[in-house]
């Protein structure tokens, strides 16, 4: 396909760079002429500079011209800019043309989408709020997704020295532990990472990335950590921006009965925000100062959520937290750099907007027709999705063991006759079903032959 994408920040540098290496033909417009030209020696792609919401510039990208355009894609930081891109763009014959909305006034309107011919308007922040609710309440967690209208999700674990599994070997696991209702994707050891086979041993540090039942994560979670797990009862969010107040309308409507405290630097937005939300306890103050976070018991909170609008803040205001004896920290942090250096640093997850952003897209733009559900994992360059087995497919048949799938994938879980299954290798694929799979993100190209999917 011909993918014209608009604004190269985070999320527009990753899809022009993930569309690129799995064989689309990708025309990034930026605006600013230096950037432009070091992302045109980084990607194998076309670059063309200037204000995307220009008809000449759209036209230069190949807007309304042989060969046309299959897909645009508007992620710049400027709604206005996105969407009169989208609206130009559909009016000279792009198929499908997606925007990024920051304003929720825009996100939440599918009136304007349907007047203007946009097909989506992504917003990432209320997926994220649902996401950072389910790493706070899975304690342990350092990464969750929900999966098949939240029936299942993915976790990542850290095993510790005490974990029940600790020292064991994955196909001992199973066997001794027949109530070990998850499927291990990934393991992350050090600097390295991998799929485990039967023979791996979990060795304490090793990150294990898991897909189980939702039902099922906090018996999953015992296998990990020592101890009970606690209900979620103190939460302190620090930063009353979108990503905040998104995770406050989040907990307030799932988690009735949890106590927030939100700190805000803005006089004026706090009082604001009192106003909003009168269910909460709302500070106006440093999210840095020690004494304020003590006075306000971060040592007895269960999570510390911060999410200013800068990603170096956030990290070390989750750092600070953490040392003050906050139970999880969670680091709110959009450049994908900065996640890198997070691991060296003593904060519980950090979460990334974008990775939202960039799923809901890829999906749209990978699997048209074949995927309901994508969630693209920076950390680890990997994906789950679910994909629909259509009729015409070549799997149909076979036992998940004879399809030669590539390495680096994994059938995690099945949805056949609205019933959740976990697979083996003697599984036989049916048409109608809905297979969740784990693949590195460079064995996207081979599964999708494999699958016969449209992409």
């Amino acid at each position: 396909m011909k993918i014209v994408i608009l604004g190269a920040g985070n999320v527009g540098y990753t899809l022009a760079e993930t569309l690129s290496e799995i064989g689309h033909d990708i025309v990034l417009i930026e605006s600013q002429k230096a950037y432009g030209m070091q992302i045109q020696n980084e990607l194998d792609i076309q670059v063309v500079i200037g204000n995307g919401s220009k008809p000449a510039v759209l036209m230069e990208a190949g807007v309304g011209q042989d060969p046309p355009v299959d897909v645009l894609i508007a992620c710049a930081n400027q709604d206005e800019v996105n969407i009169m891109a989208c609206w130009q763009a559909k009016h000279l014959g792009v198929k499908h043309v997606i925007s990024r909305a920051m304003s929720e006034e825009y996100a939440s309107n599918r009136q304007w989408a349907e007047m203007l011919g946009i097909d989506e308007i992504i917003s990432p922040e209320r997926s994220l709020a649902r996401r950072i609710e389910e790493i706070l309440t899975i304690r342990s967690a350092v990464h969750t997704t929900e999966f098949f209208a939240g029936a299942v999700g993915s976790y990542a674990f850290r095993i510790s020295d005490s974990s029940k599994v600790c020292g064991m070997r994955l196909g001992d696991i199973t066997r001794e532990f027949p109530e070990f209702q998850a499927v291990i994707v990934y393991v992350e050891r050090g600097d390295d990472g991998f799929i485990p086979s039967g023979d791996w041993v979990a060795k304490e540090g090793d990150l294990c990335y898991l897909i189980t039942f939702r039902e099922h994560s906090s018996k999953i979670e015992k296998f990990f950590v020592h101890g009970r797990t606690k209900r979620l009862k103190r939460v302190i969010i620090i930063g009353g921006g979108k990503i905040g107040t998104a995770l406050i309308e989040q907990l307030l409507v799932s988690r009735p009965g949890t106590e927030i405290k939100l700190i805000e630097a803005d006089e004026e937005l706090c009082h604001s925000l009192a106003e909003r939300f009168p269910e909460i306890i709302t500070l106006a103050g440093d999210g840095a100062d020690e004494k304020l976070l003590l006075h306000e018991g971060i040592d007895k909170a269960d999570g510390c959520v911060c999410a200013t609008g800068l990603d170096e803040r956030n990290l070390i205001l989750a750092t600070l937290t953490k040392n003050l004896g906050v139970h999880k920290s969670i680091a709110v942090v959009k450049n994908r750099t900065y996640h890198k250096v997070g691991k060296s640093l003593p904060v519980d997850a950090s979460v990334n907007p974008n990775e939202t952003l960039i799923s809901e897209i890829l999906r749209y733009v990978q699997y048209p027709d074949s995927a309901q559900s994508l969630s693209h994992i920076g950390r680890i360059d990997s994906e789950i999705l679910e994909v629909t087995i259509s009729d015409e497919s070549p799997v149909i048949g076979k036992q998940i063991a004879e399809l030669n799938l590539p390495k680096g994938v994994v059938f995690a879980m099945i949805k056949r006759s609205g019933k959740v299954i976990l697979p083996n290798g003697a599984t036989v694929i049916s048409a109608g079903d809905v297979i969740l799979i784990f693949s590195k993100h460079s064995e996207i190209a081979k599964l999708s032959k494999v699958m016969g999917l449209s992409s």
